[in-house]
């Protein structure tokens, strides 16, 4: 249904753009040459399929039909107004059209195609009618020294229409001139106080050389066409609203990249986006909404913040995508370079699905309440925190983190650990904050513990499903709370420092089904605890063994339960598998030759030799310790 809407409309459009370009219209003379023009950026398209859910591509297309109207991009071509801009001489020809000087006001609902060049001026919109100003741009290019090229004062609606196979251009001037000493608008090449919807498939460059590039105040559509905007501020503003159905948009910005900011209304200051290709390099947030940002698909190039950047300011904002209330991505491609957070929410976070390459300077993914991974191909190449959240549930996907912090993280608190150390300020290493639920246990490798699933504990891991893999020289998984795990493949590469654990929980770690393999030091050395259903093995070694040296766990049928060759030095492993069962005994092998293809260090299938013989064992009781751990205590099979 979505599919075939958004074809409809693609082809409506460029029907009646073609019409329009033909169509009678009385006309506004301005004497002047045609000027060069800057040279066009060029923009890769990589195709990507819908796959959103369906609740969600209903509420888009709601809000679709809420925000914009088809009615939009349709007029009757023998209304329409043709203002060709020649120079700086004008001569009125139509009463809806008031001219002064090189000022030009539209003064009713209409449609007013604009072409040529007016190389220091202004169109204004100011009408009270109820019906919309619709605006072709038809090749014009308009420049100003001293304000906004286009101030649209008052409409119901404005639609700025980029004709097909045109190029357009807006730039304004570096410092304004303002007629009242307290006044402050306009301050965007594109400026409008109403609402205001960009459609066609031409090409439009906004050069804002004084603060934003595109500003509405109230909500803004873009419907479709190439958009770039070169702003000192923000790039794209749209006050109540951002709604994008398709196009490709390109920003480089001082500020924020996208965004919507209103503060006063909780159902507005939203941003949507059905689909296109976004190419944003910002100075602060790539895309920043006030409430939500909800992402169907689409393909994704985001670079935010600088190294230069003064993060003891606490308004100090560099991340990639950033929602102050709920973030939910169905689909699409990211890549995220960020000095802050590269997706961040102030309240919950779902993935549905989508490809991602991340590198952030703070946190991979953040929520401060609660974050939710079902699909989705995830890889955090760096990161001080890989994710982090309150709670975080794995129900699928295939994730692969890289921190120089903890991997994943649960906890609460104030975020931006990661800046702090950016910043000059004193990090605090394995991210652990000052209050702790459910209790530091200092002495508990097996997790005995309060009941972390009843208590008054707030911190959750989830981990249902997926194919999780951790390379963390902090906590790989750092959960200052419970864990609970049902199914799934976690492997963890994690700490050669002693104060760092592969597992670092508070609140228990009940553990029913999956394969977890978790490989670090011993100094804060944990398995999943005594309460689980499913057994597991924590090993420490009485030696080091260096990055690469094979561990094995074969059974007495000759079964390799597991064979990895971690990417880390190690002198622990926690092992918790299906196979790992009480009617067999197993051998432990270190060393030894590996064939096959290894995932983070991992061989599923392939062939083992034995390298030297460790320890024999029998699984006598949930969690089966060998070697003295660093929590404690001391085990032998």
């Amino acid at each position: 249904m979505k599919l075939k809407l958004l074809v409809v409309m693609t082809l409506l459009l460029a029907l009646i753009l073609s019409a329009c370009s033909t169509g009678t219209a009385s006309e506004v003379q301005v004497n002047a040459a045609a000027t060069d023009v800057p040279m066009i950026t060029t923009i890769t398209t990589v195709e990507q399929s819908v796959t959103a859910n369906s609740e969600t591509t209903a509420e888009v297309l709601s809000m679709s039909e809420t925000h914009d109207d088809p009615q939009d991009v349709i007029w009757d071509t023998a209304s329409v107004v043709s203002i060709v801009f020649n120079g700086s001489d004008v001569a009125e020809a139509s009463d809806a059209v008031k001219v002064d000087g090189t000022t030009i006001t539209i003064t009713r609902a209409g449609v007013y195609s604009l072409s040529g060049l007016l190389t220091d001026g202004q169109v204004i919109v100011n009408t009270d009618d109820e019906e919309p100003v619709k605006i072709v741009l038809d090749d014009v290019t308009i420049n100003n020294t001293s304000s906004a090229p286009i101030h649209i004062v008052k409409a119901e609606k404005t639609v700025i229409i980029l004709a097909d196979n045109t190029k357009n251009y807006l730039s304004d001037a570096s410092e304004y001139v303002y007629s009242q000493a307290d006044q402050d608008e306009p301050n965007a090449a594109l400026f409008s106080a109403s609402d205001l919807t960009i459609a066609g498939s031409g090409l439009l460059t906004v050069n804002g050389n004084y603060k934003d590039g595109i500003t509405s105040k109230d909500g803004l559509v873009i419907a479709n066409g190439t958009i770039v905007v070169n702003a000192v501020d923000d790039g794209i503003r749209g006050k109540d609203y951002i709604l994008v159905k398709s196009g490709e948009v390109t920003v480089t910005a001082g500020g924020d990249g996208l965004k919507a900011d209103n503060e006063e209304d909780t159902s507005k200051g939203f941003v949507t986006i059905e689909g296109g290709q976004f190419n944003f390099s910002a100075g602060s947030d790539g895309i920043t909404a006030q409430t939500s940002v909800l992402i169907v698909d689409g393909d994704f190039t985001i670079k935010s913040g600088s190294a230069e950047m003064d993060f003891t300011d606490e308004s100090s904002s560099a991340k990639g995508i950033k929602a102050a209330g709920s973030l939910q991505i169905e689909n699409g491609l990211f890549v995220i370079t960020a000095v802050d957070d590269a997706l961040h929410t102030n309240g919950s976070f779902v993935i549905n699905g989508g490809t991602f390459e991340i590198e952030s300077g703070d946190d991979g993914m953040h929520a401060d309440t609660e974050l939710t991974i079902n699909s989705g191909e995830i890889n955090i190449t760096g990161s001080y925190e890989g994710i982090e959240s309150a709670v975080i549930t794995f129900n699928g996907g295939n994730i692969s983190v890289t921190a120089s912090d903890d991997g994943i993280n649960v906890a609460g608190g104030v975020d931006g650990s990661g800046m702090m150390g950016f910043a000059g300020r004193q990090s605090m290493p394995g991210g652990q904050p000052a209050s702790m639920p459910g209790g530091v246990l200092p002495n508990n490798p097996t997790g005995a513990r309060p009941d972390a699933f009843t208590a008054n504990n707030s911190y959750y891991l989830y981990i249902n499903g997926g194919s999780i893999e951790v390379d963390a020289l902090g906590d790989g998984l750092d959960i200052n709370g419970a864990i609970k795990m049902t199914g799934g493949q976690v492997i963890v590469n994690g700490p050669t420092e002693q104060m760092n654990g592969a597992l670092d929980y508070d609140g228990g770690f009940e553990i029913t089904g999956g394969l977890l393999v978790a490989v670090g030091s011993t100094g804060m050395a944990q398995a999943p605890d005594a309460q689980s259903s499913q057994n597991s093995v924590l090993v420490n070694l009485t030696a080091v063994q260096q990055a690469g040296t094979a561990f094995n766990i074969r059974s007495s049928s000759g079964k390799d339960l597991l064979t990895i060759t971690p990417t880390r030095d190690y002198q622990s492993v926690a092992f918790s598998s299906p196979d790992l069962v009480s009617t067999e005994s197993f051998t432990i092998y270190l060393g030894g030759s590996v064939s096959g293809t290894a995932q983070a260090g991992l061989y599923e299938g392939g062939s083992y030799t034995p390298g030297t013989q460790y320890e024999q064992f029998t699984v006598t009781d949930v969690v089966t310790m060998i070697g003295t751990t660093g929590r404690g205590g001391m085990r032998r099979p």
